[in-house]
């Protein structure tokens, strides 16, 4: 076999053709990092989902920030209350973008047993959610399988089409 022959060869193992958009999403479906946000009792299934035995941290997601500037999920874990959506609001207001909200248990996803008038009934009356996890509260592997469908949400955006890089039209 000529020298050529060989380096023919080897190239054919080594490379591999893709898009521009499959790399930036891989690249950005494995550092998600997750707000610290926990308002009842999902929040204690949430940090159950860091330990050791679930360990989010595998789907980088490991640094639970504690400031939004520094996020880009925010898990909404627990009751909502009317007095307590306004921080919710502007907590969600200083995440940069791209930014994605994940709804854990009943209570953020529905108001839960409590259809009073303090409770909000479902944290997508004042924010886009793009995943939800069901459950009174939700087991840690519930949590995991919300990450893997934002993961795929995220696999499946492309660079043209997202809003946080569409051209602003001057004023």
């Amino acid at each position: 076999m000529s020298e050529e022959e060989m380096i023919e060869e080897q190239l054919k193992n080594n490379i591999f053709l893709t898009t521009v958009d499959a790399v930036y999403n891989w690249g950005r479906k494995g550092s998600v990092w997750p707000v610290m946000f926990g308002l009842a009792c999902c929040a204690i299934e949430m940090i159950g989902a860091a330990s050791a035995r679930y360990d989010f941290s595998r789907f980088g997601m490991e640094i639970m920030r504690a400031s939004p500037r520094q996020a880009d999920l925010m898990i909404v874990a627990g009751t909502v209350v009317h007095k307590m959506a306004p921080q919710v609001l502007r907590i969600y207001n200083q995440m940069p973008e791209p930014k994605y909200v994940l709804a854990m248990g009943t209570c953020a996803t529905s108001g839960g047993p409590f259809p009073g008038y303090a409770v909000l009934q479902g944290i997508d009356e004042i924010l886009p959610v793009d995943v939800y996890v069901p459950g009174c509260p939700p087991r840690p592997e519930a949590l995991m399988q919300g990450f893997m469908k934002l993961h795929d949400d995220i696999m499946k955006q492309s660079i043209k089409t997202v809003s946080w890089y569409q051209k602003e039209e001057p004023a």
